[in-house]
């Protein structure tokens, strides 16, 4: 008989544990699609020439820690590790998911856990006063003491679902504090290099504004002389006038690129930081191309779009759980009587043990419609892994094919510059030697001056869309680091 009873037990706690592990789905990121390449087009190996650099795509290498080290630029380092730092948002969301963990260690804690709590109780009462029985007021005191124990067992895994839901949950904070961390860097680097293209387009365009207000001038003379017409010098003026107008709207971008780079960096916007040169800034000339199968693995956006997936699924355990019977345990031991001596005599004793079993019967359809409504959430959950990764895939693809866009503009622009410098060169030497006019001087540098800029504009474009790659990549955590260096 003892044999055949536990063998029973066996049976039955084995059947609550199968049951259990089918009240929700697995948790699973569904499987996505793993394209050749990322782009309408395959992406090429590497970029066309421009600035002397031809940027190679390293096809299955994976995201770089401190990506922003290879634009080789002491201050824009210092610019990004200020940042990580001193960034009060992301201080913010790190001390959000330091709570999180810590409500998690206190969920598990009191769920897992028998709870065991000491009451002291010290009472003085008068009982109600009852004519023609016993004595008219009785006067007593009471003392207790007692240690209380009190424990649900588990079932059927709802417990355990909800720690499971918590613990995904903290994931999912964790991985968005890992996606501001890179967004933050990111941001930092992208209005660096914004600042430093704006500070040489706006000296570039001061040059310009001088030329062409030298340029009206001499036609304003020209036409007090009557060897032009007085269109021509109003039109000098107006051109003049139109290029001294961009000024302002330049000096403009400038002013909330470097009050974004210093709020950025956790400073306000009067005490901004320098930014150096865009000459100190060494374009990348290697930069990864994860596979698809690496990438899903390295977006921390990707990763807190399973983990909320997880939470999901195990939000519909917990549901189906709550349907099932529910056992607890309670206990209780110490000591009482109406005076210390009784307290602390044999006859003081005092213990309690007691168990219950419930069994949801009726609650108005509520408990159905909650796992219906969890399963809703998980089936939301899953679409928007799948819209997180299509998103992914759209970043990496518009990366790539920015880089590649932007190289054959750069390369344009770098063409434009150096003809227009050569033919500058070249009027304002005819210029010296008297066979041409000022004014051919005046046009030709005006012309250098506008590739100038436009050659500026593609090259800081490149290395932001560079940094937006970087960014796009992700990174993949150190042992699977590891273990893709060894494939």
């Amino acid at each position: 008989m003892s044999f055949t009873y536990k063998t029973s037990v066996v049976a039955v706690v084995a059947a609550l544990a199968v049951t259990a592990c089918s009240f929700g789905p697995s948790g699973e990121p569904p499987a996505m699609p793993s394209p050749e390449h990322y782009g309408a087009q395959p992406q090429v190996s590497k970029t066309v020439a421009a600035g002397g650099i031809a940027q190679s795509f390293d096809v299955g290498a994976t995201g770089v820690t401190q990506w922003w080290r290879l634009y080789r630029s002491p201050a824009l380092d210092a610019l990004v590790e200020e940042g990580l730092r001193n960034s009060p948002t992301l201080a913010a969301t790190q001390r959000a998911l330091a709570a999180a963990q810590e409500e998690l260690r206190a969920q598990v804690g009191a769920s897992t856990l028998p709870s065991i709590d000491g009451a002291v109780q010290v009472e003085r009462a008068r009982s109600p006063v009852v004519p023609g029985l016993g004595p008219e007021q009785v006067q007593y005191n009471f003392f207790a003491g007692q240690l209380l124990a009190h424990y649900t067992f588990d079932l059927f895994g709802q417990t355990r679902y909800m720690n499971s839901a918590s613990a995904a949950r903290v994931n999912v904070q964790a991985f968005e504090l890992e996606a501001s961390r890179r967004a933050l860097a990111a941001n930092i680097v992208a209005s660096a290099i914004n600042v430093a293209a704006l500070d040489r387009q706006i000296a570039l365009t001061e040059r310009l504004v001088a030329v062409s207000n030298d340029a009206a001038n001499e036609d304003q003379q020209r036409y007090a002389l009557g060897s032009v017409s007085r269109a021509q010098a109003l039109t000098s003026k107006q051109d003049a006038a139109a290029i001294a107008a961009t000024l302002p709207a330049l000096r403009q971008q400038r002013a909330l690129a470097i009050h974004t780079l210093a709020v950025l960096m956790g400073r306000t916007p009067d005490n901004a930081p320098g930014v150096r040169d865009l000459d100190s800034l060494s374009l990348p000339e290697h930069v990864p191309v994860a596979v698809p199968s690496d990438l899903l693995r390295s977006r921390p956006d990707i990763q807190a779009a399973d983990a909320a997936v997880k939470a999901a699924a195990a939000d519909v355990g917990a549901a189906t759980a709550q349907l099932f019977p529910s056992l607890s345990l309670t206990g209780s031991m110490g000591r009482g009587g109406f005076s210390w001596p009784a307290v602390l005599s044999g006859a003081g004793g005092l213990w309690a043990i007691g168990a219950g079993l419930s069994q949801p019967i009726f609650h108005g359809g509520a408990l159905f419609a909650q796992r219906r409504a969890s399963i809703d959430a998980y089936d939301a959950a899953v679409l928007h892994y799948k819209s997180t990764v299509l998103s992914a895939f759209q970043d990496v693809a518009n990366s790539l094919a920015a880089l590649d866009n932007d190289a054959q503009a750069f390369a344009s622009t770098e063409v434009a510059a150096n003809a227009a410098r050569a033919a500058f060169d070249d009027t304002a030497s005819r210029n010296r030697m008297g066979s041409l006019p000022s004014a051919a001087t005046h046009a030709s540098e005006s012309r250098y001056l506008n590739a100038q800029i436009g050659a500026v504009r593609a090259a800081g474009q490149r290395m932001s869309d560079t940094a937006a790659l970087f960014q796009a990549m992700g990174e993949l955590p150190t042992d699977q680091q590891t273990t893709a260096s060894r494939q």
